[in-house]
């Protein structure tokens, strides 16, 4: 038996995956900002955590 489907999954928070609300959720409450505000970031500067973060003011 896989450990994946006993144990919960955590997220790997070096990385932001728009795909996934829980995610999305995770991330705007973090940094503090929309979902627009954080796709916008995603897609200037990728979506590691760090670059976000930064490209954002954070």
């Amino acid at each position: 038996m896989s450990d994946h489907l006993t144990k919960p999954v955590q997220p790997d928070r070096s990385k932001i995956n728009m795909q996934e609300d829980y995610e999305v959720k995770y991330w705007t409450h973090e940094l503090g900002v929309t979902r627009d505000e954080l796709q916008r970031a995603v897609d200037k500067v990728g979506n590691a955590a760090a670059s976000v973060r930064k490209e954002l003011g954070k």
